[in-house]
């Protein structure tokens, strides 16, 4: 039996990367070139910057199995669903938000495991679920 897994790892990676100095407690994508931050709201975002580099940086997957420490535009409720903060805002850019009241379709990447206040790295788990706000 050929083992084809030899050369895979669980948990925290490294890659190449843009210069994700400082931005430890952020999403991060995956593109042709390395990790990056997000550039759009629809950006795929599936990992969380551990240790930041200028050209490689450790990342730890999202997953529903394990907690996370994420940065937060805004304040939170232990159990309130996250999606990506705008990141049109530079210093947005990788962060999550409470799910918004506005009317529309959003992607939510984790739930809250403890309240928090704004900029603060908050405790959260991968979530993964499309969610349609109604208009009122």
């Amino acid at each position: 039996m050929d083992n084809i897994q030899t050369n895979t790892r669980q948990g925290i990676v490294r890659l190449p990367s843009a210069d994700l100095s400082g931005k430890n407690g952020l999403l991060a994508k995956l593109t042709s070139t390395g990790l990056d931050l997000p550039a759009a709201l629809t950006d795929d975002t599936p990992y969380i910057v551990v240790d930041g580099g200028e050209t490689e940086s450790s990342v730890k997957p999202l997953n529903r199995g394990e907690q996370v420490r994420v940065f937060v535009k805004g304040a939170c409720a232990m159990g309130d669903l996250l999606c990506a903060a705008d990141p049109s805002t530079a210093a947005d850019k990788g962060k999550l938000r409470k799910l918004p009241t506005t009317a529309g379709t959003y992607a939510v990447l984790a739930i809250a495991e403890e309240a928090g206040v704004d900029g603060q790295a908050v405790l959260a788990r991968a979530y993964n679920k499309s969610v349609t706000v109604a208009s009122s």
